[in-house]
């Protein structure tokens, strides 16, 4: 799964000739799902198929158009999900009921942050969205952005929510990330990771596959990866996973996605732009990513 950067061009026609490209672009690769994420408030299909996503960000204003022209410009070829998630209940209700009306075929709700609710405020939280929500929803669980982690037991209690059919997971800890596998296991819920670094284990424990930074500029490689894990031949994918794992852990030299944006942009998919806070790549962590990918042949 693919978690797209801010597509933040000066010329707003060019944001979406973009969008176009990178779907086309994933589509091309084989990636058989696409998210479009986004923020719409002042602040079904079974998710079995859902093995491969896109994640397209925008703001107020360019958001609904972003994800209607993405919805149309897909046609139904791969399904569609479209991030909802945002620190209060009731707004990310009124996202996914809106997602819906788009034309989404499921939701991606992030653990609120910055209130940091207890265990039992974040499955509330979920119930209160997945009851309401007309199409599936999928969690996303980041601790290191959000301040709130899902643990396994709430993750467990989550099972009996039949509307939640997966979560992202991009906890960084390889042994919550076994729990968490397990925590899913005969349920409705499948475990996707996070964190490309972390596939092969969270394959291996039982994942079903990955929201991936890196397939941004290497969508085909990822989905390789993923692709070997599912066929049982870890194998393989771990001798492709070590040809790129350098550069999976460059993508994280500074802050997701200031990296994946500057290598975007070093391949000619994009300019280097992006939205305050948010700053360029510092000159030296971009020499060193840089090097990584003339060494791989990426540029």
């Amino acid at each position: 799964m693919v978690t797209l950067m801010k597509l933040t061009e000066s010329d707003k026609r060019l944001i979406v000739v973009l969008l176009l490209v990178f779907i086309l672009i994933f589509i091309i690769a084989g990636y058989i799902g696409l998210v479009i994420s986004k923020v719409m408030h002042r602040q079904g299909r079974k998710m079995d198929d859902l093995v491969h996503d896109v994640v397209v960000t925008g703001v107020i204003t360019e958001e609904k158009k972003l994800i209607k022209f993405g919805i149309k410009t897909i046609n139904h070829r791969v399904p569609v999900i479209v991030g909802a998630g945002t620190n209060c209940t009731r707004t990310s209700i009124e996202n996914s009921i809106e997602a819906a009306k788009l034309g989404a075929d499921a939701v991606l709700v992030v653990t609120p942050y910055y209130n940091k609710c207890t265990q039992n405020g974040l499955y509330l939280h979920y119930k209160a969205v997945s009851e309401a929500s007309p199409v599936p929803v999928i969690a996303y669980n980041v601790p290191p952005r959000t301040g709130v982690n899902i643990l396994p037991e709430t993750l467990k209690r989550m099972t009996d929510l039949k509307n939640v059919q997966g979560i992202k997971d991009a906890c960084g800890k390889a042994e919550q990330i076994v729990e968490m596998a397990k925590a899913c296991k005969g349920s409705q819920i499948n475990y996707y990771s996070g964190d490309d670094e972390m596939i092969i284990e969270a394959m291996q424990a039982g994942g079903a596959g990955l929201f991936s930074v890196a397939s941004n500029i290497l969508p085909k490689e990822t989905a390789s990866i993923v692709k070997a894990c599912m066929d049982n031949d870890y194998a393989k994918a771990q001798v492709i996973f070590e040809k790129y794992k350098a550069l999976f852990a460059g993508l994280f030299y500074e802050v997701n996605p200031i990296p994946v944006k500057y290598a975007a942009s070093r391949m000619g998919l994009c300019k280097n732009i992006l939205r305050m806070p948010l700053t360029p790549m510092s000159d030296e962590k971009a020499h060193k990513l840089e090097a990584l990918m003339k060494e791989l042949n990426i540029i």
